[in-house]
């Protein structure tokens, strides 16, 4: 296996790059914060940037737990890459995940600077500290329901084909993760009704909102609304677009995963008032 390491201290645009690096350079997988990747999807690992405080977030990230790194190893010779990416801060990271994945010691070197600009790498560095922005270089569907009750946006990168004319490139995923925050924050379940209650209250075809409920799992929150409709509405059409909007705006308010809606539609209303 042909090893790669792109090295570059944290915030300088590393795992941005990762997908550019390995596409010029044909190499098949990428190790990144805990994660083996192929392509656009996760083969195996857990993602440091899941960890609560920064030091677990580097034990994650060196797989220096015993579990995560025989997954990984696992899933290495399993797929028998004949090219591997790894990121790291410094050439000692590099050599430590090197030695817990028992992977052969010779690697070939690629400083961030060797693939970004000066420019672009403050640009990377000021993004990070004042918004605390990480990226996984993986499509926003491969990590979503692992990353619920983080804030999270989809980043497309494309490539000039013309003037006129960009061809997809790749798709990225940018976290704030836990740790990148000054302290926690939690969002109760009152929180989450009032904010279904409010995205109801604005169509006009529910009659009145009986019951909104919560309940929480381990990959995001399950919604129950019951309500009555106006007569006259096309109900199917109408609960479906609701179901969207619900899900768009709490995922967009609150960072939390909405695994399923469930709405019951439990009476018709009439104009008098009459059911």
């Amino acid at each position: 296996m042909n090893i790669y390491a792109l090295i570059g201290s944290s915030g300088t645009g590393k795992s941005y790059r990762a997908s550019m690096v390995a596409n010029e350079r044909n190499i098949e997988y990428i190790i990144d914060d805990g994660l083996l990747i192929k392509g656009n999807k996760i083969i195996a690992g857990v993602s440091a940037k899941r960890e609560p405080s920064k030091i677990s977030a580097i034990k994650r990230a060196l797989f220096m737990n015993n579990a995560h790194a025989a997954q990984v190893k696992q899933a290495l010779k399993q797929y028998k890459p004949n090219s591997l990416l790894i990121l790291g801060t410094s050439e000692q990271m590099i050599e430590k995940i090197i030695k817990n994945l028992d992977l052969n010691p010779d690697y070939e070197k690629i400083y961030i600077q060797d693939v970004a600009t000066e420019r672009e790498i403050r640009r990377a560095r000021r993004i990070r500290d004042e918004q605390g922005m990480h990226v996984i270089p993986v499509p926003t569907f491969e990590i979503k329901k692992e990353f619920s009750g983080y804030f999270i946006d989809a980043l497309r990168i494309f490539r000039k084909k013309s003037k006129n004319d960009r061809l997809p490139l790749s798709e990225k995923t940018v976290v704030r993760p836990t740790y990148s925050y000054l302290g926690r924050y939690y969002i109760s379940d009152t929180a989450i009704i009032s904010l279904v209650y409010y995205i109801c209250s604005g169509n006009k075809w529910i009659g009145r909102i009986f019951k909104v409920s919560i309940e929480s799992k381990k990959q995001g929150i399950v919604i129950k609304v019951d309500l009555s409709a106006v007569y006259g509405v096309e109900i199917p059409a109408a609960v479906r677009q609701l179901k969207e909007d619900i899900i768009r705006k709490v995922e967009q308010c609150t960072g939390l995963n909405v695994l399923f809606i469930d709405i019951t539609v439990k009476s018709i209303v009439v104009a008098n008032g009459h059911k």
